[in-house]
């Protein structure tokens, strides 16, 4: 069974950094993309960043430049480096997958993917 396993959130204090990880297992064959995706209490799904074959990535305006994606193929394995973070960015944080290939929208659409993880909450403290 494919399971995409998030790790690395926690409470930081408003300027900090985290780093979130996610690791696939069951699965060795390098999906086509890798996303992360949020949700804070009472608000939809958002999109974060993608990593797309070819190293391609994308960002979310919320993000950019305080975000940094990136995968290691061998592994099968997602990293979000999150930087300068700010109380808005507290949410629960979920890993995506797809094996299918996606158009640049697509990618920044939950609905593609088809394998998430639970989720890993970060909590920004101001």
């Amino acid at each position: 069974q494919v399971q995409l396993v998030e790790s690395g959130g926690g409470l930081v204090q408003a300027g900090g950094s985290l780093r979130l990880s996610c690791a696939t297992s069951g699965r060795t064959t390098r999906w086509f993309a890798m996303g992360w995706f949020r949700q804070a209490p009472g608000k939809e799904r958002e999109f974060v960043a993608a990593i797309a074959i070819g190293d391609s990535t994308h960002y979310a305006d919320s993000v950019k430049g305080r975000a940094t994606i990136s995968r290691d193929n061998a592994l099968n394995t997602v990293y979000l480096q999150m930087n300068g973070l700010k109380p808005e960015d507290t949410a629960v944080y979920y890993c995506a997958a797809t094996s299918n290939p996606l158009s640049r929208v697509a990618l920044t659409t939950s609905r593609p993917y088809g394998y998430w993880g639970q989720g890993t909450q970060v909590n920004v403290s101001s």
